[in-house]
Order: structure tokens, then sequence, then C-alpha cells
């Protein structure tokens, strides 16, 4: 109920007025059944913005540190987190890339939206980076359609480390749902999960207009962070 309660009344309402986010093919958003929506990450703001434009509730599988917190802060982290259907995950690889797995699969066999982020984190300069073969493993397991839906403007309004959002006009391209069921059984064969996750950070490509590079946004990140500055 809380999702519900944020969507309508306390957050929604405010992000609509202030930000006017507009859309491009929303409809490509299946009405009802199981599917994953695949987004570009430019900022901490589209896990709000994109729910807020899709009609039904989408689920996203957030890091566990977001659930881990101490004190009061930590608390009502928690709290806002688990209210607004995100659920916890451990990102840090092995065998807690499988339990993710079935906590995606558990999401989908329910009949629900499962958000996913497939290049793993935010891009740190706005370009687009390469994805994760998680979300093809998701895809092809569960039999679902994938749609692909691009942030426009979002990192401008706060990128990585900006903690208030600028107010300026944002939008979302939904794109035309894929299909990856000619790959069916094949979800261990890493080339075929390589190639299903090239396939969706193009189609990606082709509704933000980014520029791509291939390189994980993590390696990126950590490459800046040895540059020296003046």
């Amino acid at each position: 109920m809380f999702y519900w309660v944020l969507k309508h009344i306390l957050i929604g309402p405010w992000l609509r007025i202030l930000w006017r986010p507009w859309t491009e093919g929303v409809e490509n958003v299946p009405t009802q059944g199981p599917a994953i929506i695949v987004s570009n990450h430019l900022s901490f703001s589209d896990s709000f913005f994109m729910p807020l434009m899709v009609s039904r509730k989408v689920t996203f599988l957030a890091k566990s540190d977001y659930f881990t917190g101490r004190g009061i802060k930590g608390l009502f982290t928690k709290m806002f987190f688990a209210g607004a259907g995100q659920v916890p995950v451990d990102r840090s690889g092995g065998r807690a890339s499988e339990a993710a797995l079935l906590t995606a699969l558990r999401i989908l066999s329910e009949g629900n939206l499962l958000g996913i982020y497939p290049e793993g984190t935010r891009s740190g300069d706005g370009r687009l980076y390469r994805g994760r073969t998680g979300v093809a493993r998701m895809a092809l397991e569960a039999g679902v359609p994938v749609i692909p839906v691009a942030m426009i403007g979002t990192y401008e309004i706060q990128p990585p480390g900006q903690v208030k959002p600028r107010v300026r006009r944002v939008g979302m391209r939904f794109g035309a749902p894929l299909d990856f069921s000619r790959y069916e059984g094949l979800g261990g064969d890493r080339f075929i999960l390589r190639s299903v996750t090239d396939e969706i950070i193009y189609a990606l490509m082709d509704l933000s207009r980014q520029e791509y590079v291939d390189m994980y946004a993590t390696k990126a990140k950590e490459i800046a962070k040895k540059v020296p500055t003046d």
C-alpha cells in the first residue's frame, strides 16, 4: 500500500508538477503478465520517474546496502525502500548472483513487472556502458519479454554525487518489447547471454542516443578515480 501512497499522494504529484515528465511508447508496457523493464541508469531519480509513468507496480532489485544501515537514518531508509517495492539483493557476485536470479524469477513468476539496470550501476559521465549478463539470464530463464526504456535528462538534473536535483523537464522513451524465445533452453551458454545483453544495450542506445562505451561502468569509475586532477 505504501508504494501507491508514495506514487499518488506523497511524491508522485510533486514530481509531475515540478519536472513535468513526458513519455513516448509507454503503451509498450504490457497491461498484465510478467515482463522485465530494462533502463539506462543516469541518476538516483531514475527509480522514481520511471515507475511514476507506468500504471503497474514496478519492482526493482535494489542493492542490499539500502536495507542494512544503522540508526534512525538506516531504519527510515530501509522502511522507504521496502515500502516502495524494492527488493534487496547482494551484488557481490558468485552465489549472491544466483540468489538475485532466484529472487527475480520469483517476482516474475508472480506475474509482476521487474525493473533492472543492465549496466549494474549509474553512469558516471552520462554515457552508456556495457551490460551485465544477469539480465539476459533472467529473461531466458523466465521466458518473458524485455521492455527497453531510455531515461532522458535525469543525468542533467541529478548526476552522481549531487543530492538536490535541479528542476528541469525529464522524459522516457519506451521501446517495443524484445522477444528472446528463439534462445529458449540456452540460458547456460555464455555467448548467448552476451548476445542477448548486447541486443538489450543496443536497444537502449538507439532510444537514448547516448554515446556507447564498451566497458563496464564500474571499471570506468575505477579508472576515473585514478586519474589525477589539477
